[in-house]
């Protein structure tokens, strides 16, 4: 069967190196290998040894009744692989129309500096609006003149004004504009504290790791970044205020928290967390985050890795989680909206959150190839789901990770260079999405 192939293929590739989410030294390539797993192979779970259970009709030869005794987790997986089959499946569909009706068709990638507005707004109005982009998710993070607190600006930083530039060419084109400070986790990079807890230390998760003077990965305290502690009584009368700023300045209806990659949490030398269940935790902070946009109508979105169970699937713990943070699917809000970011392989784990209940779009980063197989698989779900689940395959996300110049100039390259067509980059990676999304959409103008 196609789904059997499909898994078979993944299960072959279980030991490729796979690209991190937006890291910019080649080490981070290296290191999860180790750590990953064969897919489960629900094919063959169906021979393995199995118990019925008693209150299950005998009529009900089915699927359910030969589920191998597994832990729920394990078992639950199978079952939406097997479910999803019919969505996976060899149904040919046109690609153009069901791509045509994806109700996101966006672009993660850093704010703009101050001067590279200009720049960006021309390529708004020039290529991203007329290839049928409709959402900008844009990583701010300190990188505003936030009024309530000053002392958590980065530089350079965005004003007001320079925001109102932004709302004022996207609204008219249709661009929904939706900001991101990383909350919970990526409170450091590399070698250096992030602004929270360079001002606030005592929200630190882990106090007791020191920052190293020169970073290298791994290293005895696994530090890849830093996180906060979500059970600090005062972190939130910080981060929650900031949320609003940003959120008022770029008026929009929806805010983007990142909390990707979290690795710190529910330490067990934790002053607050110790003991306590991860998914628990960070199913708490999410909640914490989405009730209080909900008061003010605006609508969570983070990505989706720490809830995917890195080792029944396989993927590792960059892409999905090794840290007992996944049950966190079954415990957060429905109406959270999730990010299933995948570079190196079209992972089909799209079809997990949205059989749970999740609005998702997948987003792909620099591999040209796989970005077209994500459209592909984004369309042809789309059309084979039932009415109930269609709308939850949302569309696509193409994600940057270098600053606005930095992608700016490998689309051009990619764009004007037929040479350049097989680059594996982000601006390329973009290209080629965008003409899966919007095949026979309006012209660029050049």
């Amino acid at each position: 069967s196609f789904l059997a192939g499909r898994l078979a293929a993944a299960r072959a590739s279980s030991n490729r190196k796979r690209m991190p989410h937006g890291r910019r030294f080649a080490a981070d390539r290296q290191r999860r290998v180790a750590s990953e797993v064969p897919w489960p192979d629900p094919l063959a779970a169906l021979t393995e040894e199995h118990s019925t259970s008693a209150n299950l009709s005998p009529k009900r030869n089915d699927v359910m009744t030969r589920l191998p005794t597994r832990p729920t987790a394990h078992r639950v997986l199978v079952l939406t692989l097997l479910l999803s089959s019919t969505l996976l499946g060899p149904k040919l569909v046109s690609a153009e129309a069901a791509s045509q009706g994806f109700p996101v068709r966006g672009l993660a990638i850093a704010a703009p500096q101050p001067r590279q507005i200009d720049r960006f707004l021309g390529f708004l109005t020039n290529e991203f609006a007329p290839r049928g982009g409709n959402t900008l998710i844009l990583r701010v993070d300190f990188g505003f003149e936030f009024e309530s607190r000053p002392d958590l600006r980065a530089q350079p930083a965005l004003s007001k004004a320079d925001v109102k530039r932004l709302v004022d060419v996207a609204r008219p084109r249709g661009i929904r504009l939706i900001p991101q400070i990383n909350l919970l986790g990526h409170q450091s990079w590399s070698t250096t504290l992030g602004n929270l807890l360079r001002v606030h230390p005592e929200f630190d998760e882990t106090p007791w790791v020191k920052m190293p003077t020169s970073y290298q990965w791994p290293n005895p305290d696994r530090l890849y970044c830093k996180s906060y502690c979500p059970l600090h009584p005062g972190v939130h009368g910080v981060v929650l205020p900031l949320v609003d700023e940003v959120c008022d300045a770029f008026e929009t209806d929806a805010f983007h928290a990142g909390m990707d990659e979290v690795f710190y949490l529910g330490e067990e030398k934790g002053p607050r967390c110790a003991g306590k269940n991860k998914a628990e935790l960070f199913a708490g902070e999410v909640k914490r985050i989405r009730d209080h946009l909900a008061t003010r109508q605006r609508q969570l979105w983070i990505w989706g890795d720490r809830l995917i169970d890195g080792a029944a699937t396989g993927i590792g713990e960059w892409e999905a989680s090794l840290n007992d943070t996944h049950p966190a699917i079954d415990l957060i809000p429905k109406d959270v909206v999730i990010c299933d970011w995948h570079y190196e392989r079209p992972d089909p784990t799209a079809v997990l959150f949205a059989l749970k209940g999740f609005q998702v779009v997948t987003c792909p980063w620099r591999n040209p190839g796989v970005a077209v197989q994500q459209v592909a698989d984004m369309a042809r779900w789309r059309s084979n789901a039932t009415p109930k689940t269609r709308d939850r395959f949302h569309g696509i996300v193409q994600t940057a990770w270098s600053g606005v110049d930095g992608f700016l100039n490998e689309f051009e390259q990619a764009r004007n260079s037929p040479s350049a067509s097989t680059n594996q980059t982000a601006g390329n990676c973009f290209l080629k999405t965008s003409e899966q999304w919007a095949p026979s959409g309006p012209a660029p103008n050049r």
